[in-house]
């Protein structure tokens, strides 16, 4: 007997899905027998089974399955998983990218800063700007330091200070009671001696004579002869010590020993004056016409300078004049300890306008003077161990270099020794600045010690 196997209403979902499929193994393995054996199935069996696997598959085209909402809501949650996995690495790098940009741009900054930019400046070689101004001293022709040679006290003063004497002019008196009685006894004493040797001159005279007649022995006239040697030495002794006192009563008048300016009086009457004490000046006393000029010239400018040669000599206020002057002489030799040369000069000064001690210039002009080296003193380094400047090396490496100045001539200074006219210094150098230390130059760097500014002072 077949069973009833009808077709379902196509309306029914519930009823297609429990319909069986053709390749169901529970309806494809036949039906079994009551004894449990397999039996095949029959020709209406497949057909009504094929039937019914056409009728589901045109229930499933028409009537799709629905999914559930469950199912649906973690899907859409299993693919949204992912978006904010990818949206948060893109915040990520959105936010690290520019400060990884920033912090390398940073670096390259500070990288960069860390390596000081400086300026370039040559030294110049050339003649002093104006010629060159040196410092002179002027001093009188000749001066002197009157002292008194007798002891005695100060009876007058007759010039004071700032009076104009001639030679030979009366300054001063000094009462000398005991030199005047040494004077006295001096005197005595030659008289004396003149007689006693006149005496003996005769009396050596007659014994000579009657020694001749044989009245006298030879012993006698040689004793006379003897006395009237001796005799004759005292008073020649006497005499001169009645001219050394002579000159010494000369001393009490003080005179002037040249024409010339009284600059100094130190004492006055009554006042105790000891002999040849150095220590109590009576008078001072200056010649200033001609005057003599004294100024020390560089050693790189000693071979400029010839004997013969005009010089002007500036004088500041309140003479303010400018006159000529002759090199007379010069040391002919270098002072160690200032790599100088003595130079002196002689100027007229007949109206005794300009006074000894006055502070002068001695102007060089160009045309006699030499070439020399400045360099401009924004280029210089104050250090502990001296000035110093920084030398640019071809590999742009500082070298500090120890120099030595001459003259400074206000925005540049002359340099004796440390730098050579090709050396390229730093200009307005760091004080961190140091030996070793690599910088990068400037376009703006390379100029001249003519053309340097004055910058800041440190």
């Amino acid at each position: 007997m077949i069973m009833n196997t009808g077709v379902h209403s196509t309306n029914d979902p519930v009823a297609a899905d429990r319909t069986p499929r053709a390749d169901d193994p529970a309806n494809t393995a036949g039906a079994y027998s009551m004894n449990g054996s397999q039996s095949l199935p029959s020709s209406d069996s497949v057909t009504r089974d094929t039937t019914a696997s056409a009728s589901s598959s045109l229930i499933d085209q028409q009537h799709p399955v629905e999914t559930s909402p469950n199912k649906s809501l973690f899907q859409q949650r299993r693919y949204l998983f992912p978006a904010g996995g990818v949206l948060l690495v893109l915040a990520l790098l959105g936010g690290f990218v520019p400060r990884l940009s920033k912090s390398k741009v940073a670096a390259a900054d500070t990288q960069q800063l860390a390596v000081p930019t400086v300026s370039i400046v040559s030294p110049t070689v050339a003649s002093p700007p104006a010629g060159l101004m040196l410092p002179a001293e002027v001093r009188p022709w000749q001066e002197a330091s009157i002292f008194s040679r007798v002891n005695g006290y100060l009876k007058d003063w007759y010039v004071d200070i700032g009076a104009f004497v001639k030679q030979g002019n009366l300054l001063a008196e000094i009462d000398t009671p005991d030199l005047d009685h040494q004077m006295e006894q001096a005197s005595n004493q030659a008289v004396q001696a003149k007689a006693s040797a006149e005496i003996a001159k005769i009396t050596n005279v007659k014994w000579q004579k009657l020694w001749k007649e044989g009245v006298v022995s030879e012993l006698d006239a040689d004793n006379t002869q003897a006395n009237q040697n001796t005799t004759a030495a005292n008073q020649h002794a006497f005499e001169e010590n009645l001219r050394v006192l002579e000159q010494e009563v000369a001393f009490k008048r003080i005179t002037a020993p040249f024409p010339g300016v009284i600059t100094n009086r130190r004492t006055n009457v009554g006042d105790l004056i000891v002999a040849n004490n150095v220590s109590n000046e009576i008078f001072h006393i200056q010649q200033i016409d001609p005057l003599r000029i004294y100024f020390w010239l560089p050693q790189g400018n000693s071979a400029d300078v010839k004997v013969g040669q005009s010089i002007d000599v500036v004088f500041p206020a309140p003479v303010n004049k400018t006159m000529r002057a002759k090199v007379a002489t010069t040391s002919n030799s270098i002072a160690p300890n200032s790599r100088t040369l003595l130079v002196e000069l002689h100027m007229a000064n007949p109206n005794n306008e300009i006074q000894a001690g006055s502070y002068a210039e001695v102007r060089l002009p160009p045309s006699i003077l030499g070439t020399i080296l400045t360099i401009p003193d924004t280029a210089l380094l104050f250090r502990a161990q001296g000035l110093q400047v920084g030398i640019l090396k071809p590999d742009n490496t500082v070298e500090l270099r120890d120099i030595k100045v001459g003259r400074d001539f206000g925005t540049s200074i002359e340099v004796t020794s440390g730098v050579s006219p090709s050396d390229k210094m730093v200009n307005n150098p760091p004080d961190s600045l140091a030996s070793g230390i690599f910088v990068r130059v400037t376009s703006l760097g390379s100029q001249t010690a003519a053309n340097v500014q004055p910058g800041p002072k440190r």
